[in-house]
């Protein structure tokens, strides 16, 4: 079982609303900071958020700030990202990430691609 398995990336018009999942597993996922990233075709990978492990603290990209949001229940061992007035721009595969342990080890999923059409 992967550790980190996106979920919820669809083709939407440009505009439209979509949340994005991401189960994690083999970790104590309410022990990590998680962020939330995208890479656009021919792009480098991009941040987009950013929660610690009880979601007080929160981070955003300018890029995405005011339109998507992030949230955990660590209950469900699952991360979200809830993203609202989506643009073409959007189009990109999004990963969940687990920052690096004391191993230099980080995880990331194999991420689930969004469409935005025009």
């Amino acid at each position: 079982q992967l550790p980190l398995v996106e979920s919820g990336g669809s083709l939407v018009a440009s505009g439209s609303a979509l949340t994005l999942s991401c189960a994690a597993s083999g970790f104590t996922f309410a022990l990590w900071t998680m962020h939330w990233y995208r890479q656009a075709p021919g792009k480098e990978r991009e941040f987009l958020a950013s929660i610690s492990r009880t979601g007080q603290s929160i981070t955003y990209a300018d890029s995405v700030r005011g339109r998507f949001t992030i949230s955990r229940d660590n209950t469900k061992d699952t991360l979200y990202l809830q993203m609202s007035s989506l643009k073409s721009e959007g189009t990109a595969v999004y990963y969940c990430n687990r920052p690096q342990d004391t191993y230099g080890s980080d995880l990331w999923g194999k991420g689930t691609l969004v469409t935005v059409a025009s």
